[in-house]
């Protein structure tokens, strides 16, 4: 029986959807691939001496014959072979939004853990092309796996009971997300539709909020949801609005569909899989959002259509199915690794 070691830390530089990732696929592997043994490696914050000297010593004393890194953190000399798992390249996409010593990171330390990785996970195609374009990695070399949609949003939540209809938007508040086409959409709505705009996170916009407003709808900061309360929050929503920029996948507009939530997302934020049950805009442009998000108030029919598309695009999307997919690329290595 093969052993495969799998990279299951959860650190501070991590995503909530990253953490979300690493937590399913260490539950679900074992049982979804029973003919793997599998260790996990829980230790060592990213930079320091655990990760670049520890971890690898680790690995090499557990005597497996593959390795998972599940996110571009990862020691500079790895035990090979490994799979590494890349979400997105948005840091290099927008590099104005982010720190210039994070690009540096991105095209040394990742670029050469692309390069040794005998295959590379990524959640959608338009990653492939931009792991080429930045990195020079073969797409040959790179697998496509979706990520899935929890227990706690494919069962029907039970929706959240708010004062008059809204508006959601699910996701952290950085510049790339491109909230302020969101609100400039929402608050210049036709005045026929009371309506608000619901935001998780913490109210860190230093009182820019204040520059939208409607005579009925206001802004609403929830704070962090997680789990079953997120899915009650997409469960009574009027949609999810997605305004981002880019996405490697963009988690929550999974989430929304399988809490029967219709979405409406930046094209260039939208993974490939989703298309078929989500309405689109094109980036920074409010105005097409508006008029995307005035049709959909005001035919219900349309809504209920994107809601039953959605849940059935979202019961396919797993998180059993992602392990499934991501099993079979572990079997490709460890195959060729034989031959």
């Amino acid at each position: 029986m093969n052993g495969v070691g799998i990279d299951a830390r959860s650190t501070r530089q991590m995503s909530a959807g990253m953490k979300a990732y690493v937590r399913e696929l260490v539950a679900r592997l074992p049982r979804v691939a029973p003919d793997m043994r599998f260790v996990t490696f829980g230790r060592g914050e990213n930079f320091g001496w655990e990760e670049q000297i520890a971890l690898p010593a680790a690995i090499r004393r557990a005597r497996v014959d593959l390795v998972h890194f599940t996110s571009l953190y990862m020691p500079l000399v790895a035990p090979r072979p490994y799979v590494l798992t890349v979400h997105d390249l948005i840091h290099l996409r927008f590099p104005q939004y982010f720190k210039r010593k994070v690009g540096v990171y991105y095209r040394t330390a990742v670029a050469l853990g692309c390069a040794r990785a005998a295959r590379i996970v990524t959640d959608d195609e338009r990653t492939v092309a931009d792991l080429e374009r930045f990195l020079g990695v073969d797409p040959a070399k790179v697998r496509v796996v979706a990520l899935g949609a929890g227990e706690e949003f494919l069962v029907p939540p039970p929706a959240f009971a708010a004062p008059r209809p809204y508006l959601i938007y699910a996701g952290n508040h950085r510049r790339h997300k491109d909230l302020p086409t969101l609100f400039e959409a929402w608050s210049t709505l036709p005045p026929e539709h009371a309506i608000d705009l619901y935001l998780t996170g913490q109210d860190d916009f230093g009182g820019a909020l204040a520059a939208y407003r409607r005579n009925l709808g206001e802004i609403r900061v929830l704070g962090d949801a997680p789990g079953e309360k997120l899915a009650a929050y997409f469960a009574g929503a009027t949609a999810l609005v997605h305004p981002a920029l880019g996405e490697g996948f963009g988690l929550p507009m999974l989430e929304a569909m399988a809490a029967g939530c219709p979405v409406v997302a930046c094209d260039e934020a939208l993974p490939r899989v989703l298309r078929p049950a989500a309405l689109t805009f094109p980036a920074r442009d409010a105005a097409a959002l508006r008029g995307v998000l005035a049709r959909l108030l005001g035919d219900e029919g349309r809504r209920a259509a994107l809601v039953n598309e959605g849940r059935i695009l979202a019961r396919r999307l797993t998180w059993d199915r992602c392990a499934t997919a991501t099993a079979a690329v572990y079997r490709e290595v460890l195959e060729e690794r034989r031959a």
